[in-house]
């Protein structure tokens, strides 16, 4: 291969505009993740992933491959240590996403107040991993009026955020808590199996309501701990926590006696907004052409696919600025569609379910991040507003 020559290049179909953008680089062979094999990429000079896919010696040994990119922000389904020692590049797409899980989690508070009948303002989140997303997830709760309580050792060992809290203390005193941890079996702050029964009855203990998130990592929950758990606290007669799923063991065969379990479920889609999947492409781009001296000739096109509600009418009299929020959101994002598409798994046959998971993931809608939405309120709610902008839409008062 010359300086300048076309390269070969091989990419998970679900990352956008792929081939748009790769084109400029060489010949752009797209395949479903899980359909990318060590045949498919042995003559690829570059590979592109997402996190479905597992890149390793038993996918890149013994082919041409030179550079690796997952438009995604976890990395724990790529071995960079293998690639690092084979001198095979490597980039990926940190906070890409980090906007649409923020949202999601957003979406999911709501959703559990209105439930349960909760003023979120007032009560406390905590947030376990304060990296790209943990941030955004800050923001958000601090705009709805909850008081946030992080855990993040890396970074407080790292001399920043001495306000950081222990586990133990966050489990405790948090009414809801959301992960956003890298999924991690070993070193000094293991993630494999966090989330498990002992960690769940301390949630509960002597709350009315408490809710538990994972947009992570489905290895990041133990999923038998968690539904010895459940039956044990019914056994007891005692409330068991608020579960909000969207990760899985075992992906894509996915536990249906843990998804009954929950209050929302959805299919691995809390990041995938089309503005953050958009986000990944770029960056992913920018990278491939720095790693091959190659000029950066693709930009994003003007014409990206609107929301389904661009403008969002609200009449705020006799609502709280929560259902204020809560309207405006289920319109740019309605995580209960999400939710029951995912129920429909147990429809499927056995053998057909962990296609069924995919094919959601894969012929997933367009889903536009608050930004593109501009919310219209009806009446002088200069609170609402502020609460509006906090989340990230636009505000036409």
């Amino acid at each position: 291969m010359t300086e300048n020559s076309p390269l070969t290049i091989v990419a998970d179909e679900n990352i956008p505009l792929v081939r748009e953008a790769f084109a400029t680089l060489g010949q752009v062979r797209t395949l479903p993740g899980r359909g990318i094999t060590r045949e498919a990429v042995r003559e690829a000079d570059m590979l592109l992933v997402r996190s479905i896919t597992k890149v390793n010696e038993a996918l890149l040994g013994d082919t041409r491959v030179k550079f690796v990119a997952t438009a995604t922000i976890g990395t724990d389904h790529v071995d960079q240590d293998w690639l690092a020692a084979r001198g095979i590049g490597f980039a990926s797409a940190p906070g890409s996403n980090s906007n649409s899980v923020a949202e999601y989690v957003t979406a999911a508070l709501l959703f559990w107040a209105e439930r349960n009948e909760i003023e979120l303002a007032g009560k406390t989140l905590g947030v376990v991993g304060v990296g790209h997303v943990g941030s955004k997830v800050v923001a958000k709760a601090q705009a709805l009026g909850m008081y946030v309580l992080c855990n993040d050792p890396p970074v407080r060992r790292a001399g920043g955020h001495d306000d950081y809290v222990d586990l133990d203390h966050l489990i405790r005193l948090a009414d809801a808590v959301t992960f956003h941890v890298p999924l991690e079996t070993g070193g000094e702050d293991p993630t494999f199996h966090l989330i498990e029964a002992s960690l769940m009855d301390r949630l509960a203990d002597g709350k009315p309501a408490a809710l538990l998130i994972n947009s992570s990592r489905g290895g990041v929950q133990d999923t038998a701990s968690l539904l010895a758990a459940r039956e044990a606290r019914r056994a007891e007669d005692l409330r068991p926590v608020d579960l909000v799923l969207d990760v899985w063991e075992n992906e894509p065969n996915i536990d249906l006696p843990l998804l009954d379990e929950t209050i929302l479920a959805t299919p691995h889609i809390a990041g995938y907004s089309l503005d953050g999947k958009l986000a990944g492409t770029m960056m992913i781009y920018q990278a491939a052409c720095a790693h091959f001296g190659r000029p950066a000739a693709w930009t994003l096109p003007a014409d990206i696919p609107g929301p389904k509600f661009p403008v969002v009418e609200i009449e705020t009299a006799d609502l709280s600025d929560q259902d204020i929020a809560r309207l405006a959101v289920r319109h740019a994002y309605d995580i209960e569609w999400d939710d029951a598409a995912l129920r429909q798994i147990a429809e499927q046959p056995a053998d057909k379910q962990g296609v069924y998971f995919d094919e959601l993931r894969r012929r997933y809608p367009v889903r536009r991040e608050f930004p593109a939405v501009a919310v219209r309120l009806a009446g002088d709610r200069p609170s609402a507003a502020a609460m509006l902008r906090g989340l990230g839409f636009r505000v036409r008062e």
